[in-house]
């Protein structure tokens, strides 16, 4: 369990430098550059998310169930996670989709992480789903008090399409065959 709660702490902690520590951000960017700031952020980042993946995989090694979620929220899940891929891909082809969800992808990040909630009920889904959940919450919030960003007036419907189309191929491609390649667990096994 330490190594995912080093993980998390670690992923989280940098994650989470825009939302408590706004100026220290803007300092250390002034200080070194964007393009130091983001290597470092993102190699941060990346060990962080390591370590909680490979804590996570080490705590199911030793289930500890917390609560066990009826079988028909398995569905549940199944139906929030249909938006999930779109709302990723969104982030990146500016169009009315993300204009309407404003930032797309943490409300795919609540979703997922809910979504993961309803079906699953050990400790290391818990920690792991709960923790996005919480920092995705927390994230939205600051947003609200930070400065407005610029945002496209107009939107791409081709690129709404593209979202659509290649989401939901990549939503089909996890449920059948993806999700349990990657993680061991078939969605509807």
């Amino acid at each position: 369990m330490t190594t995912m709660i080093l993980g998390l702490l670690l992923f989280f902690g940098v994650h989470s430098i825009s939302i408590f520590a706004p100026a220290y951000r803007e300092g250390h960017i002034a200080k070194w550059g964007a393009g130091k700031w983001k290597l470092a952020y993102s190699v941060l980042s990346l060990a962080g998310f390591v370590l909680l993946m490979q804590g996570y995989s080490l705590l199911r090694l030793e289930p500890h169930i917390l609560y066990v979620p009826p079988a028909g929220l398995r569905h549940l899940a199944a139906l929030l996670m249909l938006p999930v891929f779109p709302l990723l891909l969104a982030t990146y082809l500016p169009g009315r989709i993300k204009r309407a969800a404003k930032h797309p992808m943490l409300v795919a990040v609540k979703l997922w992480a809910v979504a993961h909630l309803l079906a699953n009920g050990m400790l290391a889904d818990v920690l792991l789903f709960g923790s996005f959940l919480v920092w995705a919450v927390a994230d939205r919030i600051s947003l609200k008090r930070r400065p407005a960003a610029a945002v496209a007036a107009t939107g791409s419907t081709r690129n709404d399409i593209l979202v659509v189309v290649i989401g939901l191929g990549l939503y089909s491609a996890f449920v059948m065959a993806l999700h349990e390649r990657l993680f061991g667990v078939a969605p509807f096994g």
